[in-house]
C-alpha cells in the first residue's frame, strides 16, 4: 500500500486541504518512511494498447481519472469489473500485471481502472482513510460511482453483475465502495488491503497498516452498516487476499476483514471449511445460511505485501511479476470463480441462463443436480470449479468421481441446436459426505488466520479439541490434523493423514 500521504488536490477548498503544523509534520515523516523503503517511484500514465482512456464519465469530484478495457465482440449485459491500483502505480501497471484483462477476453467482461494521482495523494495512493473521499456520494468514491455507470451504460452491462477489487489502498478503498455501496456491487475482493473505515485520518492510517485495531466482529460490522444505506438487507460476497510475510499491511487486517464482512453476513467467524491450494496458499470458506459462499479469505504463506499473480498459460494462470506482483498463485482468477464470472470460453448464444440450480444429492464420490429447463435448449454444459465437466440433455447432471468430504463449485449453461452456449447460472456449492484427514504445519498466526486454531489473551488454541497451542505469534509453531470439520488436535509428533 506504501504510505498514505494526506491528499491536497487543488479542487478542494483550503479547509479540507488542512495545511497545518501537525499535517506537515504527517506528510514528511511519510515521506521519509517511503524514501526509506525505497517507494517513491514515478507511476506512468495509462497509455498501452487496450486501455481507453474515458473522459466526460461525470462530475468527477473526486479528481479521478478513468480508463476501461472492453474485449472485441463484448456480449450485451456482461459483467463489469473495477479494478482499483496501488500506491505509485497507475491504471496501466495494473492493466498489464493483473491477469484482469486476459481474464476479460476470456469470460467476456468489461473492465474499469480508475487512477488516481500525485495532485490527491502524494504517493498515488487511493484516499482510503479520508472520509471525504471514502464514503458514498463523496469525494473519490462518488467518482467511481459514476465510472459504474458509465461503463454500464457504455457497454451495455448488467447493473447487477458489477464487481470491484483493489490492492493495498486500492483494497482499504474497495473495503469502503463495499460499505458504501452494497446496492452497486454484486462481490468485491480485497487484497493486502485493510477494513472499511478502519482509519479516518492520516495518523490512523499507519495505524491501522501495522497494527490494526482487534474490534469485536459486531464493531467491525457496525462501521460497515452505518455506511451503507439504511435498511440494507443485501450484501456483497467478498474474497480477502493477504500474504503471511506482509510487513506493509500486517496480516492481522485479513483477520478483522474477515470478522468485518462475516458479521455483516450474520455468519460465524469459524470456516465452513478449509482447502490447500497451489502457491503455499490456503483457502477458507464461510458460508451463508443457503451454503453459498458468501467470504473467502486466501492466506498465502511467505508473501510479502502486493498481489499474488502466477504468470504462464495454464487453466488457473494468469498475470505477470512485477513490483508487487508476486508469483505464487492467480488470485484474480481465483476471484473470478469466487464471483462465478468463469467460462470455458466456448461460443456465446443468447438463450439465458438455467434458474433453479439446485444440489439433490450427494454421497462420498457424487453430487447431484437439477435446474428448470430452458426454452430452446438441445443439452446443457455443466462446469465443476471452472471446468466443463459433462454434459446434459434434460435438466439434471450427476458427478461422480469425486474426493470425500469436499465441496465443489457448479453453474450450468445452455446450449442451442447450434453448439452456441448461453449464460452461466448462478453458483450452486455441492459437499460431498464423508471426511478426509487433512495435516497442516504452520506457525500459530498463520494457522489462525486459516481458521484452524483461534486466539485469547495471546495465546493460541487449536479450533474444536481446544488444544493450547503457545504464544499467538510466527515464532511458535505447530502440526495440526483435522480430524472432522472444524475439529484439530496437535500433532507434532506424527500426522496419521
Amino acid at each position: 500500500m506504501r504510505q498514505p500521504n494526506p491528499p491536497n488536490p487543488p479542487h478542494r477548498s483550503a479547509g479540507s486541504r488542512r495545511t497545518g503544523g501537525v499535517r506537515r509534520l504527517l506528510t514528511v515523516a511519510a515521506g521519509t518512511l517511503a524514501l526509506a523503503a525505497g517507494l517513491l517511484t514515478v507511476a506512468p500514465r495509462a497509455s498501452a494498447a487496450g486501455l481507453t482512456e474515458i473522459t466526460g464519465f461525470g462530475t468527477d469530484p473526486g479528481n479521478l481519472s478513468m480508463y476501461a478495457y472492453a474485449p472485441d465482440g463484448l456480449p450485451a449485459e456482461a459483467p463489469v469489473v473495477v479494478a482499483l491500483h496501488g500506491c505509485t502505480q497507475s491504471a496501466n501497471d495494473y492493466y498489464a500485471h493483473s491477469g484482469w484483462p486476459e481474464l476479460a477476453d476470456r469470460y467476456g467482461f468489461s473492465l474499469v481502472l480508475p487512477q488516481t494521482s500525485a495532485a490527491n495523494n502524494t504517493n498515488s495512493c487511493f484516499n482510503w482513510f479520508e472520509p471525504g473521499d471514502s464514503t458514498r456520494g463523496q469525494g473519490e468514491a462518488l467518482s467511481i460511482k459514476q465510472m459504474v455507470d458509465e461503463a454500464v451504460a457504455r457497454y451495455d452491462g448488467d447493473p447487477e453483475r458489477v464487481y470491484i477489487t483493489g490492492l493495498s489502498a486500492g483494497g482499504g478503498m474497495t473495503a469502503n465502495m463495499l460499505a458504501a455501496y452494497p446496492d452497486v456491487f454484486a462481490a468485491g475482493s480485497i487484497a493486502s488491503g485493510l477494513p472499511a473505515h478502519c482509519a479516518n485520518s492520516v495518523a490512523a492510517a499507519y495505524t491501522c497498516m501495522y497494527a490494526p485495531a482487534d474490534r469485536t466482529p459486531g464493531q467491525w460490522g457496525d462501521l460497515v452498516r452505518s455506511a451503507a444505506p439504511a435498511g440494507t438487507a443485501s450484501w456483497p460476497r467478498v474474497a480477502i487476499w493477504q500474504g503471511t510475510a506482509d510487513t506493509t499491511v500486517r496480516p492481522a487486517n485479513a483477520t478483522e476483514l474477515r470478522d468485518q464482512w462475516t458479521d455483516v453476513w450474520g455468519i460465524g467467524q469459524a470456516p465452513s471449511r478449509t482447502e490447500e491450494l497451489a502457491g503455499g496458499t490456503t483457502l477458507s470458506v464461510y458460508d451463508d445460511a443457503s451454503g453459498a459462499p458468501a467470504v473467502e479469505v486466501y492466506s498465502v504463506a511467505g508473501m510479502a505485501h502486493g498481489l499474488a499473480v502466477d504468470p504462464g498459460s495454464g487453466a488457473e494462470q494468469c498475470g505477470t511479476t512485477g513490483t508487487y506482483y508476486l508469483d505464487t498463485i492467480c488470485s484474480s482468477y481465483r476471484t473470478a470463480r469466487f464471483w462465478g464470472l468463469d467460462d470455458d470460453g466456448g461460443t456465446p448464444g443468447t438463450l439465458p441462463a438455467p434458474t433453479g440450480v439446485t444440489v439433490t444429492g450427494t454421497t462420498d464420490t457424487t453430487a447431484a443436480l437439477s435446474w428448470h429447463a430452458v426454452t430452446g435448449a438441445a443439452s446443457y454444459d455443466v462446469h465443476r470449479d471452472g471446468t466443463k465437466v459433462g454434459t446434459a440433455t434434460s435438466a439434471g447432471y450427476t458427478d461422480t468421481g469425486l474426493a470425500t468430504g469436499t465441496a465443489y463449485r457448479y453453474t450450468v449453461a445452455a446450449v442451442d441446436p447450434s453448439a452456441a452456449r448461453g449464460a452461466a447460472s448462478a453458483a450452486v456449492t455441492a459437499t460431498t459426505t464423508g471426511f478426509t484427514p487433512t495435516c497442516h504445519t504452520a506457525d500459530n498466526y498463520a494457522h489462525t488466520v486459516a481458521g484452524r486454531a483461534r486466539h485469547s489473551g495471546g495465546y493460541t488454541y487449536a479450533l474444536g479439541s481446544g488444544r493450547p497451542m503457545g504464544l499467538w505469534n510466527t515464532s511458535v509453531g505447530h502440526t495440526l490434523e483435522q480430524t472432522s470439520p472444524g475439529h484439530y488436535v496437535i500433532a507434532d509428533s506424527g500426522c496419521p493423514a
